[in-house]
């Protein structure tokens, strides 16, 4: 199940939900969940809300109800959430609206700030939901959708569709290249082995004050085996990496390898024979097949 399905339904089943980096969705307590029969029920004007909140953290009720439904490890299942939300971030900065089907959508306005606007029609359908929710009948897969009227077209309205979405194409390529394949090309010159994955690099930068806190951090032996994912000569790079994925509750160490190289990995306390596991579901979801295991 995608991860928009999973958000939408822990939205109305929590009747809350926080979306990091851009605010919290809240569901009127006055709103009652349609039958099942009531396939076309409207939802009321003020049924969902929605306030801006720039520095909003991640929620973890929300990764947990992922977690439980996909069986993934709670690290991937957080990576799989940020990368959704950061292509997301990435429609909404060339002006393009934010869709969550099931809710509505998101859109910046002028002062660079997040508004809301939900959807019009409430479609139930029971026969994608985990058995657990059709008894309840709280938290049904649903959708919104605006409705259309079908109009005969013309050769010309098809041209302009046709390169409408050549456009749209074109945009997303270029967007994926330079902001989700490689959005800090300067930053990795200098990285001989591996790169910090790149869904995090969109994350505006600390303060330098909080950059040179940062110290490397000794290696801790209550660990069995580390998974690398950056090595740098660059000490302020791994600094800055290492400040935004401690904000973001993930767990990372950073040490020297030699005078002036820095890596930074992330630690488990699995068995051996986990390694060639855990390292390709990290390259997989979340390391782009970068990162490599250091034991001990």
């Amino acid at each position: 199940m995608k991860i928009e399905q999973l958000l939408v339904q822990h939205f109305y089943n929590n009747r809350e939900v926080t979306l990091q980096g851009m605010g919290t969705f809240t569901l009127s307590s006055d709103f009652v969940m349609p039958k099942e029969n009531d396939k076309d029920a409207e939802i009321p004007d003020n049924a969902i809300s929605f306030v801006y909140n720039a520095r909003a953290t991640e929620d973890e009720s929300l990764i947990e109800y992922i977690v439980q439904q996909t069986r993934k490890m709670k690290s991937l299942a957080a990576a799989d959430l940020d990368s959704y939300l950061v292509l997301g971030k990435q429609f909404l900065n060339i002006g393009k609206p934010f869709k969550i089907d099931g809710m509505g959508m998101l859109v910046k306005n002028q002062q660079g700030q997040l508004e809301f606007t939900k959807g019009y029609t409430f479609h139930a359908k029971l026969e994608n939901t985990p058995a657990a929710l059709k008894e309840a009948r709280v938290n049904p897969e649903i959708s919104f959708a605006s409705e259309t009227k079908k109009t005969e077209g013309n050769s010309t309205k098809g041209l302009l569709i046709a390169a409408t979405i050549i456009g749209l194409g074109l945009i997303g390529t270029v967007v994926w290249y330079f902001f989700i394949r490689n959005p800090n090309p300067a930053a990795e010159n200098n990285v001989p082995e591996v790169k910090a994955d790149t869904i995090k690099n969109t994350v505006p930068p600390p303060d330098t004050a909080a950059l040179t806190t940062a110290q490397p951090i000794a290696v801790n032996d209550g660990y069995t085996f580390k998974v690398v994912f950056l090595q740098t000569a660059d000490s302020a790079a791994a600094a800055y990496r290492m400040n935004v994925l401690t904000t973001r509750k993930h767990k990372v160490i950073m040490y020297k390898t030699d005078s002036v190289s820095y890596r930074l990995a992330e630690p488990f306390t699995l068995p051996l024979a986990d390694t060639a596991r855990v390292k390709d579901s990290l390259n997989k979801f979340y390391y782009s097949g970068k990162a490599f295991i250091q034991l001990k």
